[in-house]
């Protein structure tokens, strides 16, 4: 395969209608010039969040097949990139597919989407936490909010914090096995909000403007941005800078649109990612 041109697995469940996990990585990790594979977890007809009556289907028994079959025709990938899992199954499946799949040398990206402001979703227990751990601790890179943070290294979680709070919190993620993480939802002002990124030792903080109102998938949109950015071979720093700009920029399309609340309307900015990728 060319070495420019990069396939890459993102595993997530797929919402029919809503922007948000594969709906959103697909289009911006191939917009990023990335072949992408997909995963799917489970099939919702939307997604969870402003929708009622929606439909679901649980796809963790189709896994092992669809990677043993990749293994069969000697399909691997050059970076393996995960977000929301709906089980403890589904962790242990995405474990051996690193191991099988993963080209030598390939990146492992995790975003643990699990819990958000000091709680876990309603659907996870500690033991998901306990499962989530070792899939995090062994990744590559991994792209934790601080509540998600906090519960993998049970830390105390803290609404109020300062400076010194994320650094210990860093620490406590590299005596574990982190070597790089983004930390999103860092803020230290009212006014403003940011992401921490950590590489091995170094860190490093990037501000940016706080928007009062926040829109369903943004964590996705994220990390799909961050990973193609990254995998293009934008520097960890400038990858996390590249996604939070991109990021702000869906919010602010999409803001005052009373009949969009399901989401970001992330495809009318895609022009604004790509440039991006092209600077030096």
């Amino acid at each position: 395969m060319n070495n420019d041109y990069k396939r890459i697995l993102t595993i997530q469940d797929i919402s029919c209608v809503g922007q948000c996990s594969l709906t959103v990585a697909l289009p911006i990790l191939s917009a990023c010039g990335l072949e992408t594979a997909i995963l799917p977890s489970a099939v919702l007809s939307t997604h969870t969040g402003g929708f009622t009556g929606f439909t679901f289907r649980d796809l963790t028994d189709d896994m092992p097949a669809i990677s043993a079959h990749w293994k069969k025709e000697n399909l691997s990938f050059k970076a393996v990139c995960t977000g929301y899992l709906g089980s403890i199954k589904q962790i242990q499946f995405v474990q051996d597919i690193f191991k099988t799949n993963l080209e030598e040398g390939g990146i492992t990206i995790v975003d643990p989407a699990m819990a958000d402001n000091g709680k876990l979703y309603s659907i996870f227990d500690q033991a998901y936490v306990d499962a989530m751990k070792p899939l995090c601790f062994s990744a590559d890179i991994i792209l934790p909010n601080i509540t998600e943070a906090a519960y993998i290294t049970d830390a105390e979680y803290r609404e109020n914090y300062d400076e010194a709070y994320i650094k210990d919190l860093l620490s406590k993620l590299a005596e574990r096995g982190a070597k790089r993480v983004i930390l999103t939802g860092v803020s230290y002002r009212k006014e403003t909000t940011g992401v921490v990124v950590y590489d091995n030792g170094d860190i490093k903080y990037y501000e940016h403007e706080r928007f009062e109102k926040g829109s369903h998938g943004t964590g996705d949109v994220y990390a799909s941005a961050f990973v193609g950015a990254f995998m293009s071979g934008k520097s960890l720093y400038d990858a996390a800078v590249i996604a939070a700009d991109y990021t702000l920029s869906c919010i602010r399309v999409t803001q005052g649109d009373p009949d969009h609340t399901y989401g970001v309307k992330f495809e009318t900015v895609i022009p604004e990612l790509i440039d991006a990728l092209r600077k030096e």
